[in-house]
């Protein structure tokens, strides 16, 4: 038996665009650079292209981008990438919230409890690095790019799809965040280091349905978010919660006092209880038992 009690890690993971940005990130970054004013039309292009070709999505858009972008002569490197995400707009709340609700943690609940923040995205995790947010994250599971030797983006070197990203919750709840590391091998659950019920997935539609089922099913939590003046996003939402694919949904708003602020400080509570009883029950066997 482990000398100490391990398992106090409460990790909240976010998909990002959608949920923490109203439109993609690529529609605020490169698109506007290149000569595209309608993401609709990209995003139209991208899956008669997927169709077409009878391939991955998330290749096809990270292939379009970059040809469309040679095509305007536009250099496509991770540095660019990074300076191009300060412009993207996030939902309300967003850009506090992080510091908010980590101090929350530190003043209402146990010294020994830690949070973390991870995002799972299909977006470009080059991008995604470059955000005022950035700082915030433990760690980033995204798309990216294969650069050559002058730096310029060539071809897909990592693609995250939403079947894919559930490997990356099973990285985060075995500890194994390196893609080079398996985690197909057996794991024991007391010995995995974030335990399915310390996990909170927030995402805002079908794409998030694999990590919600994964997590909801092994005893963590998900909430489905949706953007206020979206009728069909709200639509969505209620029917992942009416299929029990979410605990809550709620509206895209993440200042203090919001609904949104709310259930998540609801489920933080919950799991910081699940975290106490695992503790007691620890010390219990380590007292009596050994």
């Amino acid at each position: 038996m482990s000398k100490a009690f391990k398992h106090n890690v409460i990790v909240v993971v976010y998909d990002f665009d959608g949920t923490l940005t109203p439109q993609p990130m690529q529609e605020y970054t490169v698109l506007p650079e290149i000569g595209i004013k309608d993401g609709k039309k990209f995003w139209k292009q991208v899956n008669e292209e997927s169709t077409r070709t009878n391939g991955e999505a998330i290749v096809a858009y990270m292939r379009l981008m970059l040809e469309k972008s040679k095509s305007k002569r536009f250099p496509v490197n991770a540095q660019k990438l990074k300076e191009l995400a300060k412009k993207i707009n996030y939902f309300p709340g967003v850009r506090t919230y992080f510091e908010r609700v980590n101090n929350y943690v530190k003043k209402r609940f146990d010294r020994d409890i830690e949070l973390r923040h991870y995002v799972i995205s299909s977006g470009l995790k080059e991008i995604i690095s470059g955000t005022s947010i950035a700082k915030y994250f433990y760690k980033v599971f995204a798309s990216e790019y294969y650069y050559d030797e002058y730096g310029a983006a060539t071809f897909p070197n990592v693609i995250v799809n939403d079947t894919l990203k559930t490997q990356f919750i099973f990285r985060i709840n075995k500890g194994k965040e390196n893609l080079s590391e398996n985690i197909n091998l057996h794991m024991p659950m007391h010995l995995r280091p974030i335990p399915f019920q310390n996990i909170i997935y927030i995402g805002d539609g079908l794409t998030d349905v694999p990590c919600m089922t994964v997590i909801r099913k092994n005893g963590g939590y998900a909430i489905a978010v949706y953007r206020s003046n979206n009728s069909q996003g709200k639509k969505i939402c209620k029917e992942l919660l009416k299929a029990e694919r979410v605990d809550f949904i709620a509206k895209a708003d993440y200042k203090s006092g919001t609904e949104l602020d709310r259930l998540i400080k609801l489920l933080l509570g919950n799991i910081v209880e699940g975290i106490r009883y695992g503790r007691e029950s620890f010390n219990q066997s380590k007292k009596y038992r050994s």
